[in-house]
Order: C-alpha cells, then structure tokens, then sequence
C-alpha cells in the first residue's frame, strides 16, 4: 500500500511534488456516497486510486516516470558500475541541473509502515535513509550521509558492516543489502518487484499466460459484463519468423519462435475462430491487456500505475475499471488521462482528482480539486475544467486561418 510518494528535480519537475494517497478530511454527502473509494490503514484513510488530468507536456508521464525510477533504483543499482551514469535529466533551467535530485517513498509491507528517501545527482548516491513503524513510532533501520557514514537502528539488519564495504556510490545501500540477502531489505526488494508494478510493460508471455489460466473466467465474465460478444478465449503457442542479425551478413536471417497468441470466440459464431491482435479493436484488445494485469492486481492486493490507461477505451470501460479498483479491499491505481468524464465528483473523491500543469518557467505544478476550497460539489467539475477554472487545461488558438495561409503560400 502506497500512502505517498515526493520527488524534485526530476525532467519537468523542478520543486518538490507529493502524490499523497492519504485522503483529505472530506465529510459530505457525495464523498459518503463513495466509501469504497477509500480505505482504511490503522486508522488512516487511503485513497484507492488517483487520477493525474492535464494538457500534454505538463509533466503527467514525468510524475509516473519519476516514480519508476525510483523503483528501479531500489531493485537495479546494485548492478551499477564504477562510471555509472543515472538515467534521468534535472530540471534544465535556473541553475537546477547543478543540483541534486530527491526521491521519498511512504508505503506499507507486511503491515508496517516504511519510508524510504534517497538523494543523488546523475553520478553518485548523497544520501539514503530506511525508517519503520514497527509499534507506531518512528524508528530508524538506516541513515546513510553527505559524507558517506552510516548508522543503524539496534538489531533490524546483521552484518550491515559488509554490505557499507561493497556499496558504492553508485549503488543504494538498500539495493545492494538486498542483493546480500539481508532479510529486511529482501522483503522490501520483494515488495517493489511485485507488489507495486509500474504499469503494463515488462511482462512477459510467461507472466501473462499464467495471469490468464488463473483468472480467464473472470476475464470472460467481464469482457460480458463490457458486450465485447466475446464468448470464449485460447491461449495458444504459434512459430513466427523473427528476424536474426549476422555479423558480416548484409541480407536479413529469420527464424521460428515460439509468441503467444489469443483466439477469441464470439456469441454469433461460435465455431469461428478470431485472432486478438490481427482482428479485434483496439479498445478490445487494451481492454484485455488491462484486465489481465488488473485481476492480479485486485486479488493480490497490489498497486499499479497506468499512463493514459483509457486512451482507447469508451468511458463506460474505464469507469468499469475504476469499479473493479474500488471494490478490491486494499487495491490502488494511479493513472493518467485526457478524458475529463472522469473530472466528476460523482464518480471521484475531489481528492482523488489531481492536476498537473506547467509554470511559466517550464516546471511542473500539481494541485487536486481538493486545494479548491471555493469548490462546492453540486458544481460541475467537468465543466469548470474544461472552462479553465482550475488551469491545466492547453491553450488551442480557435482560428485555424494561420494554418490555412502557411498551407495556401
């Protein structure tokens, strides 16, 4: 469970940020409407899902992609050499490529609270520090500082001695503890590997067979329950020609490798075969990849991001996943997304509606509709946006007459 992340000096994100799942103190009769929104954490309400709206190039993908870095870092740079650049860019105005980039992560693994910072530039780790929960208080397991010494917490970790000699500063300590089989920081590497995925990448056809077995009946019913008329689907393991590069060799070689493969059946014919990728639309098809990873995701009780996880899907499909989300016990989703159906109080806490928008010097800026304390909830938020009320919204110059006198020159 993800309770909140923060991070600065990031691409387009220049001041700090927090994506907070913590839920705002909102007691009205539409926020009790939807309690399912939210649940509960030792006595702490959190939010199930979080909806990043705003125009393109705001930094919506800059805020998911800052927070995968994160998580690769923790379960990566134990492989990072001497000489190891970090994959990331700082804000490239008002002198901030010079200064260090921050990263704080506020989760919950096996029932306890965790948080996690670290602080670096593109070519060495300054700081990090590991603090727990364990009985409700704050209690150190790590602090690693600007000057390279560390200290720890009594008897969380064995031998943290050895693991200081073999990291460098190009490596996290966490990442590297983990890699020398220290429980704790094995727990929390288990815990970003799988329990807080990073959207629908990097699965594999292992991975997807296996999520398909295990939940096809409940993938059936729900592409039902969206009238795709899809009354059936296989899995099957088809031989296609890939193509195989030969040093020395000018002329492409090709060869035959195994790639899964989905056959759907449909209500009217039932004994004619279909292929997922070649015939059906796309919003059948991301709907499919969607659920394959989300029915995981909702019985695992996991935390998943998705960029622009509607595009392509009719807005009655993307409610539906957000249903399934807010049904789930402890699920959490954090998405991005042009469709501004879903700015609606009806559908999402006024805390769940974040925006992203750009200052005038090029940074990032995130607020919710929940900072609008004017906002009253019989008013239509749809509307409000896409008027400006709240900003995040692009700037199109109505005349296209521009356009049309370049193209008649």
């Amino acid at each position: 469970m993800i309770l909140k992340i923060e991070f600065e000096n990031f691409f387009s994100i220049r001041d700090r940020i927090r994506i907070d799942f913590r839920a705002g103190n909102i007691n009205t009769a539409l926020a009790r409407e939807l309690i399912h929104n939210v649940m509960a954490w030792n006595g702490v309400p959190v939010l199930k899902s979080i909806g990043l709206f705003g125009p393109n190039a705001s930094g919506k993908s800059n805020i998911l992609k800052a927070i995968t870095f994160c998580c690769r870092m923790i379960l990566e740079s134990h492989l990072y050499n001497e000489g190891a650049i970090f994959n990331f860019e700082p804000f490239k105005f008002d002198g901030w490529q010079d200064k260090s980039s921050k990263f704080l992560i506020d989760f919950v693994c096996d029932d306890v609270e965790y948080e996690y910072a670290f602080e670096l530039t593109r070519e060495r780790i300054i700081s990090e520090s590991l603090y727990h929960y364990p009985v409700g208080r704050r209690a150190k397991i790590f602090v690693r500082d600007a000057e390279g010494k560390y200290s720890f917490g009594t008897g969380v970790m064995a031998k943290p001695s050895d693991v200081v000699t073999n990291t460098s500063e190009r490596n996290l300590f966490l990442s590297r503890a983990s890699s020398m089989n220290r429980e704790i920081a094995q727990k929390l590497y288990r815990y970003f590997m799988n329990q807080f995925l990073l959207g629908l990448v990097n699965v594999n056809d292992m991975m997807v067979l296996d999520s398909f077995n295990a939940y096809k009946k409940v993938i059936l019913k729900a592409l039902e329950i969206c009238d795709t008329d899809i009354t059936d689907i296989e899995a099957r393991k088809e031989q296609m020609p890939a193509p195989v590069v030969v040093p020395g060799q000018t002329e492409l070689s090709y060869k035959l490798v195994d790639v899964l493969r989905f056959k759907t059946y449909h209500r009217n014919q039932k004994d004619i075969m279909f292929d997922m990728d070649m015939e059906e639309s796309n919003g059948t098809r991301k709907l499919f990849q969607i659920l394959i990873r989300l029915l995981d995701v909702v019985k695992n009780k996991k935390s998943i991001m998705m960029d622009e996880f509607d595009m392509g899907l009719h807005t009655r499909l993307a409610d539906f996943i957000l249903d399934l989300i807010h049904a789930s016990e402890s699920s959490q989703l954090l998405f991005t997304s042009h469709n501004t159906n879903l700015i609606d109080v009806k559908r999402l806490r006024r805390d769940q509606i974040v925006f992203v928008n750009k200052s005038e010097q090029g940074a990032t800026e995130v607020y919710s509709l929940y900072d609008f304390k004017d906002f009253r909830e019989n008013m239509d938020a749809e509307k409000g946006y896409i008027q400006g009320r709240f900003d995040a919204v692009p700037y199109v110059d109505s005349s296209v007459s521009s356009i049309k006198q370049l193209l008649e020159d």
